[in-house]
């Protein structure tokens, strides 16, 4: 599996031009870099996705917060450009959104409150990196970061000073409680059987 595809670094891209790009590919613009996110995630990555969908569809059933994921865009942008100048659109694993205003017919337009990036060996230094250093700077108050292989999870929140402290380090055999979704219960036997 080889890693994304990042292109042409002399030219910046929009989501105007993202809108035109075949809807069979993947496609991801961090600060105008285009990156070619294909391929498909494996069987083991669905996997752990659908279960942790249920597990937050369910949760918040009959809640103001919903969850959604990829294929959903959220475009990041950094003032009050229009849609077709946003330079920055990803489409994570999961997400949950909590302020339904940040929502329309294209996905998100704003951070929602968590994110949740499902670790593939070709996508793991943007998700670490590129994507870490995104999700901070416009405020995701919480992010997982799963890693299917070593079957943990570790979940940065957001501090009162802007930034993610020490992730909470979760294994195969504890239970996630608590966090921004109180009374949610991730037992990660489950989410890794």
């Amino acid at each position: 599996m080889g890693l994304p595809v990042k292109i042409d670094t002399t030219q910046r891209f929009t989501y105007k031009d993202y809108c035109t790009w075949p809807d069979n590919e993947h496609w991801e613009i961090i600060h105008g870099q285009a990156y070619n996110m294909s391929p498909a995630p494996s069987t083991e990555h669905q996997s752990i996705s659908t279960e942790l969908i249920t597990i937050l569809h369910t949760y918040l059933r009959d809640k103001p917060c919903k969850v959604f994921h990829a294929p959903f865009d959220v475009r990041f942008p950094e003032h009050d450009e229009a849609d077709d100048e946003i330079e920055t659109v990803v489409q994570p694993d999961i997400v949950v959104v909590c302020d339904k205003t940040k929502l329309d017919q294209r996905g998100l337009r704003e951070a929602p409150d968590l994110i949740i990036e499902i670790i593939s060996p070709s996508t793991a230094g943007i998700d670490m990196k590129e994507k870490f250093q995104l999700y901070e700077d416009h405020g995701v108050k919480e992010y997982w970061i799963v890693f299917p292989h070593e079957k943990t999870v570790q979940i940065y929140t957001l501090g009162k000073d802007g930034n993610y402290g020490k992730p909470s380090t979760y294994v195969r055999t504890d239970t996630i409680t608590g966090g921004l979704l109180e009374g949610l219960i991730v037992d990660l036997s489950t989410v890794f059987s």
